[in-house]
């Protein structure tokens, strides 16, 4: 098969498990859906907000949005948006904001940036994580994606409220050839916080989406962004895919295999 292009990939998705199914947007008022969600998720502290206050910005319209459905309800139960780079198109991420990428423009093949990840905040059926895993790990496959990126947030600004996690993080860092150098003067170095608590304090204060990627072997930036505007602090956040631990990923494809069991249809064209 010839090399895809970034330009050229032209993904479509349909994966069901269980009473749900996940796909791309597929019109405008899906992706007010997913902002919705994400605001509920990100910002709202007021449940009268929470129906018409949107998360916005101005990577939505590059971006492709993937939805978790609930069929039975008709409920949008988990959102995540990707983008998709190669070389140095990858100033042109999310992440680029707050981070300078420029080690990173360097690596070969197609690389998948993943971002504004959430989950309803009254659904906690195992299955809307693993569909919403098992679309990534879809695409991933599909569009011969070598590197996952994004930035994995801590929910609150303050640093010293997630010190045992971000301590324990001290022994993740990336190596030099894919260290993120700083951008932004509103940081804390991640080695600040080495040996700050204990273990059990570190993994459960690390937020479940960045455990996932330590699970396959992820490496992070060596300082953690404030983002005030959100309240969290985060830090960048790499999955080389041929690097993951195969164990892990038999795991993923086998939740896909489980899904096409259903009788659905994923392709890609270019």
């Amino acid at each position: 098969m010839d090399r895809i292009k970034v330009c050229d990939l032209a993904l479509t998705l349909t994966l069901s498990r269980g009473r749900y199914v996940v796909r791309f947007a597929q019109d405008e008022a899906e992706v007010q859906a997913a902002q919705s969600l994400r605001h509920r998720a990100f910002f709202s502290k007021s449940r009268e907000t929470q129906a018409t206050a949107l998360d916005v910005d101005d990577f939505d319209r590059s971006a492709r949005h993937i939805l978790v459905w609930d069929r039975a309800s008709a409920d949008l139960v988990a959102c995540y948006r990707v983008q998709f780079f190669e070389g140095a198109e990858i100033a042109r991420s999310y992440s680029a904001q707050f981070y300078d990428l420029t080690a990173l423009a360097n690596f070969p093949g197609i690389l998948m940036e993943l971002g504004r990840f959430c989950l309803h905040p009254e659904r906690h059926d195992p299955d809307i994580l693993r569909l919403s895993w098992a679309a990534m790990a879809h695409l991933v496959d599909q569009a011969g994606v070598s590197l996952l990126f994004g930035c994995s947030s801590f929910q609150g600004a303050d640093p010293l409220r997630h010190a045992a996690a971000i301590g324990h993080l001290s022994g993740r860092i990336a190596p030099p050839e894919r260290l993120a150098r700083a951008k932004v003067a509103d940081r804390v170095a991640v080695g600040a916080f080495m040996g700050k608590g204990t273990l059990a304090e570190a993994m459960a204060g690390t937020p479940a989406l960045l455990r996932t990627y330590l699970g396959m072997g992820a490496w992070v930036s060596d300082h953690a962004v404030v983002d005030r505007s959100m309240d969290t602090l985060h830090v960048l956040t790499g999955v080389e895919i041929a690097k993951i631990p195969p164990a892990r990923a038999r795991a993923l494809r086998q939740i896909v295999a489980d899904c096409l069991g259903y009788n659905n249809t994923v392709s890609v064209t270019h």
